[in-house]
């Protein structure tokens, strides 16, 4: 039998194809901006015939119809990063959250740590040869696609063909369903003035010829606007972000001294629009492969020069990262901060940066703090922080005792609050027998990279 008459074989309505879940099952959800949500939709029209039907995902946007009180019993949800559509379901208990580093998802699946019974999918049409692409989500999708029971793929005109460790043959496949519906699409909102700053401050550590990940958020795309003039840029990224493609048209994005896949960008998802999706439609240039390769730590480090970007919640004056959780409230998740921190860290001449807002809530509340809200999840332990950067400057904690630490990140704080900040730090004992005393004069304006803070108006 041929691909194609296979392929055709194997066609089926949504409806149809997701009467093989049976109530007990454990079913993959494509996740970010490939959400299958005819085989979604289709299996919600199912509840009242399913009971105790777990299903697993990352962020996922759009619609989330198999979540809400009349589910109960019928689906539950497990979170491994909490989006905006799912925050509300999470805080009140009704879809679990997994904490979990991004390149330990894959294993999870493989090893039958989370055995899967289904994956649903989408999937580009197929090539010449029967091959079709994950397109715009290889990252956790492809593995825990690979490991499930049944793979039931909504194949979708508007997927484009994604070069890389991004294929599966039809013969993989066990359902077919076609699509020809937009994808979700993913807006940065405009970087604000406080977040040009820190972008700014950002951009100014990063030399020619470093390979760049950025998170997800506001301040990394601001740092994007601030490397015009850089040469020689590599990428090595879990998510390929919309400021990406106008410095690879630029040649500000070459790749050509990457020492781990040189001459090449690589991901392992899209989060972005369509204009994105076109970019790296049969994009030679981009490869994606899945997290369990983009995000190990190993081969992150196989990049010299390595530079992570991230964003965080909140940072004690020990070096305490706190990105998953406001206090007890999960807000999003592990995602592959960690994976990326440690592997820059490991890298030759590589930099793990966190940058945030010095202030939340309208300037009234500090997120530099004595010590972190109470049920704040730790993301990157003190031993892991290496650079803090927030608008106000740059604070160097590598290889620094507590004492130095909380000097420096008091200095980067909303100056209304160093003083505050300052008193707290001495209670706590930070500064030891030094405090009180007049050996110890309160924070300076300045960086602890000795330059003057931007101090312009916010």
């Amino acid at each position: 039998m041929s691909w194609l008459q296979d392929y055709r074989a194997k066609l089926q309505t949504a409806d149809e194809a997701v009467r093989t879940i049976t109530s007990g099952d454990r079913v993959y959800l494509g996740a970010g901006c490939a959400v299958p949500h005819e085989l979604v939709e289709a299996l919600s029209r199912r509840s009242e015939q399913l009971h105790d039907v777990e299903i697993v995902h990352h962020l996922t946007l759009g619609a989330t119809p198999y979540v809400g009180k009349e589910m109960e019993g019928h689906f539950r949800t497990s979170d491994f990063f909490v989006g905006e559509n799912t925050r509300a379901a999470v805080n009140s208990g009704s879809v679990d959250y997994v904490p979990a580093h991004l390149h330990d998802m894959p294993r999870m699946f493989k090893e039958g740590r989370l055995p899967l019974d289904a994956a649903l999918v989408i999937l580009s049409p197929p090539d010449e040869h029967g091959f079709c692409s994950f397109g715009i989500e290889v990252g956790v999708t492809k593995p825990a696609a690979l490991a499930a029971g049944r793979i039931i793929a909504e194949v979708n005109r508007q997927m484009p063909r994604t070069l890389g460790d991004s294929f599966i043959h039809v013969s993989r496949v066990h359902t077919f369903v076609e699509a020809d519906r937009d994808l979700d699409e993913y807006r940065n909102s405009e970087a604000t003035e406080i977040e040009k700053r820190i972008g700014k401050h950002v951009a100014e550590l990063i030399d020619d010829g470093a390979c760049l990940q950025l998170g997800i958020g506001g301040i990394p795309d601001a740092v994007l606007g601030f490397l015009h003039g850089k040469q020689d840029l590599g990428v090595h990224t879990e998510m390929f972000t919309a400021a990406l493609p106008q410095l690879i048209e630029r040649g500000i994005v070459t790749g050509e001294r990457k020492t781990f896949h040189p001459g090449k960008a690589v991901a392992g998802f899209v989060l972005g629009t369509r204009e994105l999706f076109d970019f790296v439609h049969d994009n030679a240039l981009v490869e994606f492969h899945p997290t369990d390769y983009i995000n190990n730590p190993i081969n992150i480090a196989r990049n010299d020069n390595m530079i992570a970007i991230n964003s965080a919640l909140q940072v004690d004056l020990t070096g305490q990262i706190c990105s998953d959780s406001i206090g007890e409230r999960i807000f999003g998740g592990f995602g592959g901060q960690a994976d990326f921190m440690r592997g820059a860290a490991l890298s030759k001449g590589g930099l793990p940066i966190t940058a945030l807002l010095a202030t939340a809530r309208d300037a009234t509340v500090s997120r530099i703090v004595p010590t972190l809200d109470v049920g704040a999840g730790v993301v990157i332990t003190r031993a892991d922080a290496h650079v803090v950067v927030t608008e106000n400057g740059v604070a160097q904690l590598f290889g620094r005792n507590v004492r130095e630490r909380a000097r420096a990140l008091i200095e980067i704080a909303d100056p209304q609050f160093q003083a505050e900040l300052y008193d707290a730090a001495g209670k706590r004992g930070l500064f030891g027998r030094l405090y009180p005393g007049a050996d110890l004069d309160p924070p300076s304006d300045r960086t602890d990279r000795g330059d003057s803070p931007d101090t312009g108006d916010v």
